[in-house]
């Protein structure tokens, strides 16, 4: 068995869509238009908090694929006006998120209780133009989204080894350059931030999908207790503090970048971690300068700067049975399912998909009934499945 990051194939049954002249797909994909359309293809439930359970129809797996979007595209029309990570979501809504995401994450395990079988990860991603708004394909719609996902183990063993200089896989470059140069003040900034009780830091080698070895370099918490622990309100909140920390860092590091010495963020959560640990040592503040350097003097490097905030977040469970929380900065156009070692290739074959088909429905409409029963949202009935 050769190990490393592994590629699959996932056939899609293509959408019926017009994209309109001038406008890039990705740009129409996130436009409100073509979420109305999403609704009504694809939606499974909804509820007085704008959020929406759908079907996935351009998936990563077709065993088990599902999202959730806090769609505010009718009620805030401003995009840079849009929530796009969960410190920005309303209190009220964020409690409804967590009760969704919990029993999403119980019905998976439930539904495939094997490690060694299936693969399942829960992710979010900031959705939102943190790139230079005058490239070309920047999403012209901020929201927030997560992803459910399970994979057979037994597909990703007989899939072909990935390209390990695919830059989804290496984030970038980005990525690298946290772990190259500022691994351990980044480490050393979580541990000193946060207080935590139901999360623990643990090791690269305990983390590791063993089949993959992804995740690289990055930050990891065991969840202790496991699933059940996601029933505890106080896991949530250890949730939030993770992303807040990283925004933090982000927030800290790339306003150094931009201006030497700069004074701390504004309204950053950790002032006194960010003070002492972050502004206080020396590897952080040399490679502040190193970026800032090569901004100056390379214009396509500084161009594809991401300088607010982008992230993907990960609840996942890897063969050992340990259910882990880990957190990446976002680079452009990585797949959260990479951060695993998990490469996608989505291809049209419409016969392949609805083979598939039957099996993955019956699945959301379980969690959807569940969800309902939760007094989680309604049903939207679609041509594929009703609404109740």
């Amino acid at each position: 068995m050769e190990y490393g990051p592994r590629e699959i194939i996932n056939p899609f049954r293509p959408i019926p869509l017009d994209v309109p002249e001038g406008m890039k797909p990705n740009e129409f994909f996130n436009s409100t238009e073509n979420l109305n359309d999403l609704i009504h293809n694809n939606g499974l439930l909804i509820n007085p908090e704008h959020l929406l359970l759908y079907r996935k129809a351009l998936g990563h797996s077709n065993e088990f694929d599902t999202s959730i979007i806090y769609n505010t595209s009718q009620v805030i029309l401003d995009p840079l006006g849009r929530p796009v990570r969960r410190t920005q979501v309303p209190e009220n809504v964020r409690h409804v998120w967590n009760r969704m995401n919990q029993i999403i994450i119980g019905y998976m395990d439930e539904l495939y209780p094997d490690p060694a079988s299936h693969l399942l990860l829960a992710g979010e991603a900031s959705l939102d133009a943190t790139w230079p708004l005058s490239s070309p394909g920047v999403p012209s719609i901020r929201m927030l989204h997560n992803h459910f996902m399970v994979f057979p183990m037994a597909r990703l063993r007989a899939a072909k080894l990935a390209d390990t200089d695919n830059p989804n896989l290496t984030d970038g470059g980005q990525h690298s350059l946290f772990q190259s140069y500022m691994r351990d003040v980044y480490r050393e900034f979580f541990d000193r931030a946060l207080e935590l009780k139901v999360l623990k830091p643990i090791s690269s080698e305990a983390s590791n999908i063993q089949l993959t070895g992804y995740p690289q370099g990055l930050p990891c918490w065991e969840i202790r207790g496991g699933v059940e622990a996601l029933k505890n309100i106080r896991f949530w909140h250890e949730y939030d503090a993770i992303l807040e920390g990283f925004i933090d860092f982000y927030r800290t590091f790339f306003s150094q970048v931009s201006t030497r010495n700069a004074p701390i963020p504004k309204d950053v959560y950790y002032p006194d971690q960010v003070e002492n640990v972050l502004l206080f040592n020396n590897d952080f503040i040399a490679t502040a300068k190193r970026v800032r350097d090569q901004c100056i003097v390379d214009a396509k490097y500084a161009n594809a700067i991401r300088w607010q905030p982008a992230f993907k977040q990960l609840i996942y469970r890897n063969e050992a049975d340990k259910l882990i929380v880990t957190i990446s900065q976002n680079s452009i156009g990585n797949a959260i399912t990479e951060l695993l070692g998990v490469v996608v290739k989505r291809v049209p074959d419409a016969e392949a998909y609805g083979v598939a088909e039957p099996a993955l429905l019956e699945r959301l409409l379980e969690v959807r009934r569940r969800l309902i029963e939760a007094d989680l949202g309604d049903g939207i009935g679609t041509d594929y499945w009703p609404a109740d």
